[in-house]
């Protein structure tokens, strides 16, 4: 696996954000918008259970880069 180009995913059980390291400009848009789950000097460095999947939502819709995406998880 290259390490430049890691896929990784992190839910909230609502919401999952998927974060592509390859695509990542280092923007900080996504920490700026929500340090509450944005925290790069962490592990892990997104925690998507600290915020809402609105404010979650909205703060992806904001990367430039397209490095963070997200999908609604089935609710079963």
């Amino acid at each position: 696996m290259n390490p430049n180009n890691l896929i990784k995913e992190y839910t909230n059980g609502e919401v999952t954000i998927v974060w592509q390291s390859g695509k990542c400009i280092h923007s900080t848009n996504c920490v700026k918008n929500n340090p509450d789950v944005f925290r790069p000097k962490e592990k892990p460095w997104i925690t998507p259970e600290k915020s809402t999947t609105e404010k979650i939502i909205s703060t992806v819709n904001k990367c430039p880069s397209g490095a963070l995406s997200f999908y609604m998880n089935n609710k079963s």
